[in-house]
């Protein structure tokens, strides 16, 4: 196991997930460009070109178990578009409707005023803003 592999498994077992040959493999493709946001598909075509034999099916379950440990954030733009941002500290986004590019904004640019109280038995978690924009076009 080389240096980048062996970090990816301390990782995930500081995270409490077991590292798998493709949670490793996977891991290190995710996390190896620094923050960012990709979609299921993305990442299953960039773990092919390099090299990896993995289906689309377990790069789903291996994002749902990185979002579940904590590793990784789940970002729903609509029904059809789903991302994973590896960023998990607390930032916002602007989408690009055009081009689906997502983009962050430091969590201190947005003020939120008036947040409804929660259902009773319910706390708040997490308030995620997103800002639709659209790129102007050529």
């Amino acid at each position: 196991m080389n240096a980048a592999e062996e970090k990816m498994r301390k990782r995930l077992e500081a995270a409490g997930l077991r590292p798998t040959r493709q949670r490793i493999s996977l891991g290190e493709i995710l996390f190896g460009r620094g923050d960012r946001h990709v979609s299921a598909e993305a990442l299953h075509a960039e773990a092919a070109a390099a090299g990896e034999t993995v289906s689309l099916a377990t790069v789903y379950n291996t994002l749902r178990a990185f979002t579940g440990a904590g590793l990784v954030r789940e970002l729903t733009i609509d029904a059809n578009r789903v991302y994973f941002d590896t960023n998990i500290g607390a930032h916002h986004h602007f989408f690009d409707e055009r081009n689906g590019a997502l983009m962050d904004i430091p969590a201190e640019l947005i003020k939120i005023d008036g947040v409804p109280t929660p259902p009773e038995g319910a706390e708040i978690e997490a308030i995620d803003v997103i800002v639709r924009v659209k790129t102007a076009t050529s």
